[in-house]
């Protein structure tokens, strides 16, 4: 670029937001040739594209260190302000963002453009008015052109994070800090997008697409998004005022809040900012700088001198460290070619290589080279003294082996965003080096590699954070359900709901179930469901109304399934037999429905345990005295069986009607146990089984007999009333069925006539025990065990009191004489020797009485 000393200077000055870009892209299209420097490559790419569809594909170039587009009829060129090529004379130039040139670290650039770079026509300088007085300084001739902001920006205080309105843009100043933010709104909000300065253009360019395309209503990012960066942002939340300058944290200057803040409210539409998180409020002087835009002018700028020898080493860090012309700018003297260059001029074998004007260029070309990592600066320094190295032998080329050895450690696409992040980083310093068009054998080829492995690195970028970012489900029911749109939902057969073609659930039965987990988002996806779950639950509920008993049942827990939904649970009532029922189902069930529910179900269970308990829930009590209906409710509430010395008293008492009425009811009248035989089937058992846990509540869960299965082992802690509950009696450390008990009872009766006894197979089969089993049996049922003959056991009945067996008698022939009938104790007849003559006994009166045979 060459300097002309021309009237035709303008600076357009004024806050973002006011068409100043839009005024140069115009102007510039109006020449036959033209220039524009911008301070970010996205900003250069973006204003390319917009010229190539206005002006076709050939007449304008991308030229930025990354990428060169430069066709052969270019007449536009769109650049970054480094890239700027100095050989290139145009009718118009211009300069995006001139007050950069008071930034530490890339000021110099900008200055150095200020001081040389000039259209032969015209020159633009795009910027903020903080800069005015310094240009005056540089250029008297200078014409300026403030530019008003085209909306207003206003300050509304502190807002919590989750009450941010859509369409905000939230600011923080780490990577940390973006992700935990970012984080917090997809639980909250659905997802957002991300925006960091080391994304690539194009990982960038699909983040935001992902706001822009209404995907997700916010955007979480650093400053990064100050310049350039055009989008839809009603809101701008600081979640921080400090950011580390890479040398020491500090508060940012009302211009650079500014800059960013500016982002809000485009073109005519006004937009609003001000902080959130832990950020303290902006003072009210910064809030009127902002709101004002008036801010304090720019008092120095930086400079580099760009007119550098390269007769020698010394000769350019001599140029380089030349004093600027004016006393309002101030000398670049840490800039990171700099750096590089003296650490690189101390190694001998460099400077053994830099004793001509050619290597010291070549030194100092290579120190450009960027570290887009800014991670190790020394293992930075290394590489470039490998590139150097390769350069000044091998005729100056690079080594296409080595080449493809640095690109192929970065073109993999596994581990984390950070991870991502930094092989993008090492890509884009190859995708500079391959720019360098005699720096490689095949130029061409090396650019389109490392695009190549760039776009990959990049998309899969974007995956994971929309990812770990966004919950698209959420998001789209968010909008939709703020924005009061109808939601296109459906629930197919099998209960899957889905609203918007995301699967929210399943309805099961009557109860949603969110395909959250208890998340965060549960209380968007049961939102959403609200809107569409009535009238299928409705409908269900007016089915279970309608639905026959066949589509019914209960599992061995108690919990009642509809079809193949589990409905309601049985839930532990004023007695076993008269449970609660506990209905499963989503709270928008109407009151009404839910009667409906209890109702059918009520029924339902009357039905299901007439068909399996009946002798239980068909108990009358008509025709019976008062002895006999307290065994008949004792019997009943303790689920079908009791032990017979529980109601021995009132048995006692009871007329031989009551007997007659109590077995044509199905009452077995035992030696141990009084029970039901009908209740001894296994579908009874195990409904009783169900009923007496729902209503003791047992801690544990119990082992119920197989079908088929008459004896079990007992468990620890279980009482005794759950096996009588399930037709068992307690003997030994054995439960057996009560039917089983008393058929070898009356076996056991016959042997014991004879004095001693032995068991024999037959017996024990019987029983389902082991000969090892059978003595606490025969304990509790009144034998002991006497002595071993033949590796037999024999037994006998057990001592009886002296006299005692005359007491009952004479008992029995004074209650016979006070009664005038025929009643008798339950008293089992082995107790009396009379042998097979059981007239002789005073209860012969029994074998009048009928029973009922065990099925």
């Amino acid at each position: 670029m060459t300097t002309f000393n021309t009237f035709s200077t303008t600076a357009v000055l004024g806050p973002t937001n006011t068409g100043k870009t839009h005024l140069a892209l115009e102007r510039m299209l109006g020449y036959q040739s033209g220039m524009i420097g911008f301070p970010l490559r996205l900003l250069a790419r973006e204003n390319y594209e917009r010229v190539i569809a206005k002006k076709g594909k050939n007449s304008a170039a991308l030229v930025t260190g990354e990428e060169k587009i430069i066709p052969p009829q270019a007449k536009y060129f769109l650049c970054t302000v480094e890239a700027m090529p100095a050989d290139r004379l145009v009718e118009f130039l211009a300069i995006d963002e001139i007050q950069l040139s008071s930034d530490p670290d890339r000021g110099h650039v900008f200055t150095d453009r200020l001081l040389n770079a000039r259209g032969t026509l015209e020159t633009m300088f795009l910027g903020a008015s903080t800069i005015e007085p310094l240009l005056r300084k540089i250029m008297p001739e200078i014409q300026f052109i403030t530019r008003p902001r085209l909306s207003k920006l206003t300050y509304t205080g502190l807002k919590k994070i989750t009450r941010l309105p859509k369409k905000s843009a939230i600011i923080a100043f780490s990577a940390q800090d973006v992700y935990s933010i970012a984080e917090l709104i997809r639980n909250q909000r659905g997802g957002a997008a991300v925006v960091l300065g080391a994304l690539s253009p194009r990982t960038r360019n699909s983040q935001v697409a992902l706001y822009q395309n209404n995907d997700v209503d916010y955007l979480i990012a650093t400053d990064a998004i100050g310049m350039g960066l055009n989008m839809s942002i009603n809101h701008v939340a600081f979640a921080e005022n400090v950011k580390f300058d890479g040398r020491v944290p500090r508060k940012l200057s009302p211009q650079e809040l500014a800059q960013i803040a500016g982002r809000a409210g485009r073109y005519m539409n006004d937009g609003t900012f001000g902080v959130t998180a832990d950020c303290p409020e902006f003072e009210d002087e910064t809030v009127l700088s902002i709101e004002e835009h008036s801010f304090e002018s720019a008092r120095s700028i930086f400079w580099r001198n760009a007119d550098l020898s390269y007769d020698s080493i010394s000769d350019l860090t001599n140029a380089l460290d030349l004093s600027p012309p004016y006393p309002f700018m101030k000398k670049k003297w840490n800039a990171d070619d700099h750096r590089y260059f003296l650490s690189l001029s101390r190694v001998p074998a460099v400077r053994e290589k830099c004793k001509t004007r050619s290597g010291v260029r070549l030194l100092w070309e290579v120190c450009q080279i960027p570290d887009f990592s800014r991670t190790l600066s020394e293992s930075h320094v290394m590489f470039l003294a490998k590139v150097f190295s390769y350069l000044t032998q091998n005729d100056g080329i690079l080594p296409s082996d080595w080449v493809t050895q640095q690109m192929r450690r970065f073109d993999r696409l596994d581990g984390d965003i950070d991870t991502l992040l930094a092989r993008i980083s090492h890509v884009r310093t190859w995708t500079y080096i391959s720019h360098k068009s005699y720096w490689t054998l095949d130029p061409m080829r090396w650019q389109q590699e490392a695009r190549a492995i760039e776009d990959r690195l990049s998309d899969t970028l974007h995956e994971k954070l929309t990812q770990r970012f966004v919950d698209k489900r959420a998001a789209v029911l968010v909008q939709k359900m703020r924005d009061n749109v109808g939601l296109l939902a459906g629930i197919s057969a099998k209960g899957e709901v889905t609203v918007e073609g995301h699967r929210m659930g399943k309805l099961d039965g009557l109860l949603f179930l969110p395909d959250t987990d208890g998340g965060p988002n549960e209380k968007t996806v049961l939102a959403a469901a609200r809107r569409i779950l009535p009238s299928e639950l409705t409908r269900r509920v007016e089915k279970i109304r309608v639905e026959s008993n066949e589509y019914f049942r209960m599992d061995d827990r108690g919990s009642i399934y509809w079809r193949d939904s589990l409905l309601a649970f049985l839930k532990a009532g004023r007695t076993p037999l008269n449970p609660n029922i506990a209905i499963r189902a989503s709270d928008q069930l109407k009151p009404e429905q839910t009667r409906f529910i209890e109702l059918r179900l009520k029924n339902w269970i009357a039905s299901y345990f007439d068909k399996n308990i009946s002798p239980l829930t068909k108990v009358s009590y008509g025709g019976l005295t008062g002895p006999a209906r307290g065994i008949l409710f004792q019997i009943t509430e303790a689920l079908g069986t009791i032990p017979r010395k529980k109601v021995n008293n009132l048995a006692k008492k009871m007329s031989v009607n009551d007997r007659r009425v109590l077995a044509a009811a199905g009452v077995r009248f035992g030696t141990l146990a009084l029970y039901f035989p009908e209740l001894l089937k296994p579908r009874a058992t195990e409904l009783l089984s169900i009923l007496w846990c729902i209503y003791n509540k047992p801690s544990f869960a119990i082992e119920l007999p197989k079908p088929g299965q008459v004896t079990i082992a007992v468990q620890r802690d279980i009482e005794d009333g759950f096996y009588n509950a399930i037709g068992f009696v307690r003997l030994g450390k054995k439960a057996i069925r009560a039917d089983i008990v008393e058929r070898s009872a009356a076996i056991i009766r016959k042997l014991a006539q004879e004095q001693l006894f032995a068991v024999d197979q037959s017996l024990l089969s019987l029983l389902g025990v082991g000969s090892s089993d059978i003595s606490p049996i025969l304990s509790d049922l009144g034998y002991k065990k006497i002595k071993m003959v033949d590796g037999k056991s024999l037994y006998k009945r057990k001592f009886v009191a002296r006299g005692s067996r005359k007491v009952k008698q004479k008992s029995n022939e004074n209650s016979k004489r006070k009664a005038g009938t025929s009643e008798t104790t339950l008293v089992s007849l082995s107790r009396f020797p009379h042998g097979n003559d059981v007239s002789k006994s005073p209860f012969s009166v029994l074998k009048n009485l009928r029973t009922v045979n065990s099925k």
